[in-house]
């Protein structure tokens, strides 16, 4: 298989993690037929690594890893900060035995300037991500940094902004975390910046246009798949959409309106919804 199918603990639970949400999650991503699952680390780090790690073996799945700074490691502001808990998640991740870390990783997520990204902002950035991407090979970690819109950030809203960025550091362990759902946002197409990522593409949350069932939105899926099979993808293709029928989730992700489908519902037609486009555009 060229691609691994994925679910964010998202799609079943609200963002905090407790031991009896991540066990459901690792048992409805089983259940619903998924390759892997991501987890995105509290800031707390107050996860039983070796716990999950059983967990997961149980349900024979693999992982991925994910981590949204919060406001007091906003990276322009708190770079020490933020180093130090980039490197307590990678140390959570290799506990794991889990290779990879995504995320938000340039800035927390609604915090403001009140200004576009500065040179000095963007130096003191690049800086934390070549410390921190050192730290991380050592451990043989890859480390993918996810642009997200306008509304939520001013330091990395494009793919093209995120590599030049990458680039600067020099860091082969740094890679490109996508997300259509900010791709709708930003992005010209949801083709040309997964070409221009190439090879630095390692992970990409599959979100439609209005978080809910994958191909009812207006994500350009055709695009984004025809993308994937230039640069032959062989990354993660992890399903991040939201029911407002899991307790938390409304005023978690901003679901105003009562979901269509539960969480179930949304996991199996996405999946499946995924591995159509995939077997179309060869990617399986």
């Amino acid at each position: 298989m060229k691609v691994k199918f994925g679910a964010s603990i998202l799609s079943w639970i609200p963002p905090k993690w407790t031991a009896e949400g991540g066990l459901y999650a690792i048992q409805k991503t089983a259940e619903a037929g998924f390759d892997l699952l991501e987890i995105l680390l509290p800031p707390s780090m107050d996860i039983d690594t070796q716990t999950v790690k059983k967990q997961l073996k149980d349900h024979n799945l693999e992982a991925a890893c994910t981590l949204n700074l919060p406001a007091d490691c906003h990276i322009p502001f708190y770079p020490k900060e933020a180093a130090s808990l980039m490197k307590a998640a990678l140390n959570k991740t290799a506990d794991l035995d889990i290779s990879f870390l995504g995320g938000v990783l340039h800035s927390g997520i609604g915090v403001f300037s009140g200004n576009p990204r500065t040179p000095k902002e963007e130096d003191i950035i690049c800086d934390v991500w070549a410390e921190v991407a050192e730290y991380a090979q050592k451990l043989g970690i890859t480390i993918g940094i996810e642009p997200i819109n306008r509304y939520e950030s001013y330091v990395c809203t494009s793919a093209a902004e995120t590599l030049r960025m990458i680039e600067r550091t020099k860091a082969p362990n740094l890679a490109l975390h996508l997300d259509t759902f900010h791709m709708n946002i930003e992005e010209d197409n949801f083709c040309d910046p997964v070409i221009a990522a190439g090879s630095r593409l390692k992970h990409i949350h599959m979100t439609e246009s209005n978080r809910g069932m994958l191909g009812e939105g207006n994500v350009h899926w055709d695009d984004l798949f025809r993308g994937l099979a230039s640069i032959d993808f062989k990354g993660n293709l992890v399903l991040e959409n939201f029911t407002s029928q899991v307790e938390g989730m409304a005023s978690a992700v901003s679901l105003w309106r009562p979901s269509r489908y539960s969480a179930a519902e949304l996991a199996t037609g996405s999946l499946k919804f995924m591995k159509v486009k995939a077997a179309e555009f060869g990617l399986i």
